[in-house]
């Protein structure tokens, strides 16, 4: 599995983990892939092909990114870790984008993953005892 991409490896992990099979909404970005919450529809992931200078990056090779979910408060701190980004497309203050060239090991994006799904999945209605 060494030589498969990381997008690769976090797609399979998405899949395997969540159920959870890639959409590919827009015609003219076939590369690009959100991931919905089974329960709630709402995306908990997105995955982009972006040119690095729309990121504010050198370089002429488009990059994976994936966009998910986080608190603002995780935002801040994540923003100063290299691999982190203010997120691409989506609202800055709720998403943030993490460029997949391993700059940012799978075992750190993981936690992140379940954390984004979790944020969007239905909140549980309180049970009378």
């Amino acid at each position: 599995m060494a030589h498969s991409s990381q997008r690769e490896r976090i797609t399979q992990y998405i899949q395997n983990t969540y159920g959870t099979q890639a959409e590919y909404l827009w015609a003219d970005s076939p590369g690009n892939a959100i991931f919905r919450h089974p329960a709630s529809k709402k995306w908990f992931a997105a995955l982009m092909r972006v040119l690095p200078k729309k990121l504010g990056l050198a370089g002429e090779e488009a990059l994976d990114v994936m966009d998910i979910k986080c608190s603002t408060i995780m935002i801040g701190s994540l923003l100063s870790t290299n691999g982190f980004l203010p997120a691409y497309h989506m609202n800055k203050n709720h998403w943030i984008s993490i460029v997949l060239n391993n700059s940012v090991p799978d075992d750190q994006i993981i936690p992140l993953l379940e954390l984004s799904y979790d944020s969007v999945a239905p909140k549980r209605q309180m049970k009378d005892p």
